[in-house]
């Protein structure tokens, strides 16, 4: 799997650019690797997904984004377009209703509607960081607490088996949520992280990075690709190909540039996230179909993200 992230960088007109991504990607396949081997317990990776969920990226972004020097100015453009670009992915998963009628592909629809917005924030801290260090993990930390809430509701509403209630508490427990808006908090209040604190959530996130990814790629699936597949394409391109490309033309129009750019184009070209499975199966949906999403997306996202960065 690995020559997978290889081979295609090398018809990148901007290499160096490809090249930053690839160990990101390289863990993924490590992931991938050490589950197919067999060598750690099924529980192990069920527990490092809590510590990096629930621990580890909570830290992170608490520590980056109490930190950042950030202003409602720098923000406000980001935000603008990642809106856009989310209600054109809900829109656009909207629309494979009109083809999807029958009894099972209704199904389906409600399982895989969410693919075509939803997002992984592993592999957005991870590839931020790259690209930004601590502004970019910042920035996108940002985002992550801004649409969380509306992707999440929007699932949620197409499987149709929760309340709104329900829907407000899942949001109150997100832990990333919960991270960001501490430190926008802690940010805001002008106060500083003592030295010992900064440095231990420091180390902590350091971790979340690698550790996020290797899990990442240990929870890849294809059990149902010979499930929808009309429909799995279809929102492969709506993740990976439309959203950035529409991103690219948001961001002529709104004149979002720079740092704040290159996170929204990295936003749009995110795989769906691989909570996305957890909730089809929580709520009675096709869940082999949605890990089969996630896992095409995740691959192919090795490819896509990389060239979509040398658009900038």
């Amino acid at each position: 799997m690995l020559g997978l992230y290889l081979v295609p960088l090398h018809y990148y007109h901007d290499v160096n650019s490809a090249l930053l991504l690839l160990p990101d990607f390289a863990l993924i396949a490590l992931g991938v690797a050490l589950l197919r081997c067999g060598w750690l317990a099924p529980d192990f990776w069920s527990g490092l997904e809590k510590l990096v969920y629930f621990v580890l990226f909570p830290a992170l972004l608490f520590n980056a984004v109490a930190a950042a020097p950030l202003t409602s100015t720098a923000a406000a453009p980001l935000l603008k377009v990642v809106t856009l670009v989310i209600m054109m992915g809900i829109g656009l998963s909207l629309l494979a209703r009109l083809w999807m009628r029958s009894a099972n592909a209704a199904l389906d629809w409600a399982s895989l509607f969410q693919c075509g917005f939803r997002f992984n924030s592993y592999i957005a801290l991870a590839l931020a960081g790259r690209l930004g260090g601590d502004a970019g993990i910042a920035l996108m930390g940002i985002v992550i607490g801004f649409s969380v809430p509306i992707v999440n509701m929007a699932a949620v509403w197409a499987l149709a088996r929760h309340s709104e209630s329900g829907v407000l508490r899942e949001m109150l427990r997100n832990p990333l949520l919960l991270a960001t808006l501490s430190g926008l908090a802690f940010n805001f209040s002008g106060l500083t992280l003592p030295e010992p604190v900064s440095a231990t959530l420091s180390r902590l996130g350091a971790a979340s990075i690698a550790l996020g990814l290797i899990a990442v790629g240990a929870g890849l699936r294809l059990d149902g690709l010979n499930i929808a597949r009309t429909a799995l394409i279809y929102f492969t391109l709506v993740k990976l190909v439309l959203l950035p490309l529409a991103t690219l033309g948001l961001a002529r129009l709104t004149g979002l540039s720079g740092l704040g750019l290159q996170i929204a184009l990295l936003f749009a070209a995110l795989p769906t996230a691989s909570s996305a499975y957890v909730l089809a199966q929580r709520m009675g949906g096709n869940g082999a179909v949605v890990a089969a999403a996630i896992t095409i997306g995740t691959m192919l996202s090795a490819i896509s993200i990389p060239f979509w960065m040398t658009k900038i």
